[in-house]
């Protein structure tokens, strides 16, 4: 029988290093706060003094929409719309914020020895171990 991913690795090892991996990585999803201050009056893109704001992109978007609606072949209509949800995406992604909670030594230590002890026994378990001993 051949151990995990095809090589003589332990089976064992595969699953406790994957489960650790797992655990770990949730761990330290969960411990980041994701917020955002997006708004319609929010600032995108700047040039100088002067700035796109959210709100400014669904007037594009506005006119490229209708422009498609009327004549639905109208490469500038799906241009326009198009490139105004692009430009929205970024803008709400760029705008993100991730901080970590407040957590203590032991947490932070935990989760960086599930993490990567985890990662270890997973990666070391895919290695093809040499049945012959020197002597």
């Amino acid at each position: 029988m051949r151990g995990a991913g095809g090589t003589s690795g332990g089976i064992g090892q595969f699953v406790i290093g994957f489960m650790m991996l797992c655990g770990g990585l949730y761990l330290l999803l969960n411990a980041i706060m994701v917020t955002s201050h997006f708004g319609f009056g929010m600032r995108l893109y700047g040039f100088g003094q002067y700035g796109i704001t959210s709100g400014m992109i669904m007037i594009p978007f506005m006119f490229g929409t209708s422009m498609v609606f009327y004549n639905s072949k109208n490469p500038l209509g799906w241009l326009l719309a198009a490139g105004s949800l692009v430009a929205l995406i970024f803008g709400v992604i760029s705008s993100l914020q991730f901080t970590f909670r407040h957590m203590s030594a032991f947490d932070l230590i935990t989760i960086l020895v599930l993490t990567v002890g985890g990662l270890g026994l997973f990666l070391r378990s895919l290695k093809t171990i040499d049945e012959t001993y020197p002597d």
